[in-house]
């Protein structure tokens, strides 16, 4: 890493050599500086904004350069490049927004003038005064209507944690990169979880050193951009030309545990003199595991007998005296027999480049991507000794560890330019993800004392390639500006589930995780072909209307037609009507079609082994299931948004989505939560070696219906700025009681087919109401930000024995200060949830048997996190 960190100071010193440096401060008439003034140099994409100071720094090659400089309600200034500059803006009575990329053909359009809500989250500047290193964590506690929450002994769950937008799955909210598709993951989440039985996009896999924004577009977008937008949409869009920026974080909780570490780089240069540049960053990212557990319900029933007669309960404090001189008198430990609950240890080690290199006056090769290292351990549930996992290699039982490597590549690689008056775009994306599964401190019980204690467990990969043809226009003639777009789309992806050694998995597998055995194995692909159009036309300054068509043929399902239309109305200059009602699809991912494994399942309190069968299965032919089909959406939305004053903008929109034949994982057949078995079913799977089976199926119907509310207040100072933002989303989910293609051997065994438990993950495992309220103050080479999050109640059904629970709300504080060193040094301090809120405690049928004090729900199980921030950018 040091070697690393030369190499980079070193280029960027032979680079900055060549280079003219520009520099200033920007402010006000009233003589205050003006942060996040955007600075370009006339001609280029080169950039930067002004700091809370208003100092800003920008070099070129371009030796005489004139400075554009622009931020909301103010005028456009320019201005020739020099050093020490002091640029006086004025006010403007057009008041400006940003501009966004996601949703609209229009390269003017801005957030508060969109037929559809968009979210931009401000990365590059946010990242600097937040405990959160991700993007994924980044979001959750930025965009209300997303959720994310990190999970415990949930195999590959625990490694890359699910996330939503407005309460639906994973996959249900598409995931762009520059404004190309991202790939999801390979992980299946199968651990009766969030998102339990979908595949989601990886936001992990970028690191948040590389981006400059996040555009979140919270409305049905499939007519525009395909399969999985039924929920909405995130852009992430990468950084340009931003010079050298060094960042450095170390964290811990409360608890001492959690210890992170984090350092990033990030480096953008100007290629020539015509707007072309590249942009490098590396990250390395190190957490600590964290341990939730409620270690104080350890019993020993049976003093004789110290190993066999070992066991979880809730007791009083006499009986956990009455252990630990047991405990002590045996020569061991209570760390002997701890439960580890909490979030995984992971290693994360990331580059990425984002490029733009001119090759004509009009032409221009551009490409974005990188790679992610990252290893995890996570752990399974603890195996006691009165269970007799070869006591000979463990007498006092054993906790096993789920070890993964994740493998994440991408490139984006595309050429744009002019043909006529239509801007032509070709690009090819391809993306790759491998998990690897290891699983050590087991055993094997078919392999008794000769049994390893770690196994290679196998693992499966995902490709998807992307080949898309993109034409646009504005023209700005025609009434009040015609935008008009088609193009074509390409995509294929391949599914592969590779075997781990034997020993992981002959008899019953290693204990917690029985790896992929050759019969699991699976190397499937498939292919789509989409043409898509888009007509936006502005009747008037006042009046748009967007209408939008696509048609997309999948190789394994055949074809889907889907439209939209949206219509925006200015009632005034500051008051903006808007509206949209669309129809979309989801096709079912190949994970969902082909993924089969054998799995320790928990079921009414026994630990036994369930299968998972393929869709194409013969078990599934002979049950009935039908094969997947795509999953179809309407939706509809209505919002307005306000600009009160130059420094107040509101928006409130209301929305309902319904889907049709949503995909569901059933609930493990053949042991019914009522204690009556399936003779047929139990003659089927006997012979597979398992005693339960679950099946990915179109089964449910759902309606889902909210509303967003976005308010944000600028009080300009002195020598700086207060800013108030109050954001707030309200979601409920049902889920139609009548049920989809249930197969005849399962009538009247509807609530195993689809439990309680599966209902709940989908209609209440995420609040129904989550409100974000942020104050953020900036005083010279100060800043001060204080945020209160309110994370509405959820029900949770648990195991080992059910019951729904509900979680009342809660109310987290985060608090950070910062201090600007210098014009390029900055340290920032603070807390994520100051108080140390957790969820509440579980009841004991949902908490395995009183070991899981507190479930991954609303704000997660860390508690408290202090961290501090270093940050150096020229």
């Amino acid at each position: 890493m040091r070697s690393f960190l030369l190499f980079i100071f070193l280029s960027t010193t032979f680079c900055l050599s060549a280079q003219k440096i520009y520099n200033g401060k920007v402010v006000d008439t009233n003589n205050s500086p003006l942060e996040d003034v955007n600075v370009i140099i006339e001609g280029t994409s080169t950039g930067t904004i002004t700091n809370n100071s208003g100092n800003f720094s920008v070099s070129s090659n371009n030796q005489n350069a004139i400075l554009v400089f622009s931020a909301l309600g103010f005028k456009t200034q320019k201005q020739q490049g020099g050093s020490n500059l002091t640029i006086v803006l004025q006010e403007s009575s057009e008041i400006l927004s940003e501009v966004v990329l996601v949703g609209t053909r229009n390269p003017r359009q801005t957030k508060l003038e969109t037929p559809v809500a968009v979210d931009i989250v401000d990365v590059s500047k946010i990242k600097l005064t937040s405990a959160q290193t991700t993007a994924n964590d980044l979001l959750a506690n930025l965009v209300p209507s997303f959720n994310s929450n990190r999970q415990s002994s949930s195999d590959g769950t625990e490694h890359v944690d699910p996330a939503s937008l407005r309460g639906l799955g994973p996959d249900q909210v598409l995931v762009l990169i520059n404004g190309k598709r991202r790939h999801t993951t390979s992980l299946l989440n199968n651990q009766n979880t969030v998102g339990n039985g979908s595949v989601g996009t990886d936001l992990s896999s970028i690191p948040s050193a590389a981006i400059d924004r996040i555009e979140v577009l919270r409305d049905g977008a499939a007519a525009q951009y395909g399969s999985d937008a039924i929920a909405g949409v995130i852009n992430i869009i990468l950084k340009k030309n931003t010079g050298l920026e060094i960042g450095t974080t170390y964290g811990l909780t409360s608890e001492g545990d959690g210890e992170t570490f984090n350092l990033n780089v990030n480096y953008g240069t100007e290629i020539g003199n015509k707007g072309g540049f590249i942009n490098l960053t590396a990250e390395f990212n190190d957490r600590g595991k964290t341990s939730r557990s409620q270690n104080h319900n350890l019993v020993i029933y049976d003093q004789s007998d110290l190993g066999n007669f070992f066991a979880y309960d809730f007791s009083n404090d006499g009986a956990r005296e009455r252990d630990d001189e047991l405990i002590n008198a045996a020569g061991l430990t209570r760390d002997d027999f701890n439960f580890q609950v909490g979030d995984a240890a992971i290693t994360n080690t990331q580059l990425f480049v984002n490029l733009e290199l001119p090759t004509s006056k009009n032409g221009t090769f551009y490409a974005a991507g990188g790679g992610n290292y990252r290893t995890g351990n996570g752990f399974g549930f603890r195996r006691l000794p009165s269970e007799g996992h070869v006591l000979e290699i463990f007498p006092n039982g054993f906790q096993p560890i789920l070890e993964s490597t994740i493998i994440d590549l991408s490139l984006i690689a595309g050429y744009k330019t002019k043909l006529g008056e239509w801007d032509f775009d070709l690009s090819n994306t391809n993306g790759y993800n491998q998990f690897d599964y290891g699983i050590s401190n087991t055993v094997n019980d078919a392999l008794g004392i000769n049994s390893p204690t770690s196994f290679d467990a196998g693992g499966h990969t995902f490709l998807q390639n992307t080949v898309n043809l993109d034409f646009s226009k504005f023209d700005d003639t025609i009434m009040s500006g015609l935008g008009l777009a088609f193009g074509a789309e390409y995509r294929y992806e391949n599914y592969t589930i590779y075997a781990g050694e034997e020993g992981s998995y002959i008899g019953n597998g290693a204990n917690s995780f029985p790896g992929f055995a050759p019969n699991n194995e699976v190397d499937e692909q498939r292919s789509s072909v989409g043409i898509y159009a888009d007509v936006e036309l502005n009747f008037t300054d006042k009046f748009l209307v967007d209408v939008a068509g696509r048609f997309e043929n999948y190789s394994d399902f055949g074809n889907t037609i889907n439209g939209k239309i949206a219509a925006r109305y200015k009632l005034t200059d500051a008051v903006v009507l808007r509206g949209a009602f669309g129809t979309g699809f989801r096709a079912p991912s190949l994970q969902q079609q082909y993924f089969n494994n054998i799995a320790t399942d928990l079921v009414d309190g026994n630990l036994i082994n369930g299968g998972t069968f393929r869709n194409d299965s013969e078990i599934a032919q002979t049950l009935g299931i039908p094969e997947l089909k795509e999953e179809t959406s309407t939706s509809i939305s209505v919002g307005l948004t306000a600009k009160v004053t130059n420094n107040f903008q509101i928006t409130l929109d209301a929305y309902k989505v319904d889907i049709d034949d949503r995909i569901i994982y059933t609930g493990s057949l053949g042991n019914d939560v009522y204690g009556d078995e399936i003779p047929e079913l139990q003659a089927i799977l006997q012979p597979l070696g398992v005693s339960s089976a679950r099946f990915f199926t179109n089964a449910i119907n759902t309606s889902t219906a909210g509303v967003d509310l976005v308010m944000n207040y600028k009080v300009p100072l002195n020598e700086g700025a207060l800013n108030f933002s109050l954001l707030y989303n309200h979601n409920e989910t049902e889920v139609d009681d009548t049920l989809n293609n249930v197969p005849d051997i399962f009538v009247g065994q509807e609530d195993v087919y689809f439990g309680a438990q599966e209902k709940i993950l989908i209609e209440s495992n995420n609040p129904q109401d989550k409100a974000i309220f942020t104050v953020d103050l900036t005083k010279n080479k100060f800043g001060v930000m204080l945020r209160n999050t309110y994370w509405g109640e959820i029900t949770r059904n648990g195991f080992p024995f059910g019951g729904a629970q509900l979680h009342s709300g809660k109310l987290t504080t985060d608090l950070t200060g910062s201090y600007n060193i210098n014009d390029n040094l900055s340290l920032t301090v603070g807390a994520n949830n100051l108080f140390d809120v957790l969820p509440d405690e579980q009841i004991y049928d949902n908490s395995y048997f009183g070991v899981f004090k507190y479930a991954s729900v609303q704000m997660g199980t860390t508690g408290a996190f202090y961290f501090a921030r270093l940050n150096y950018k020229i």
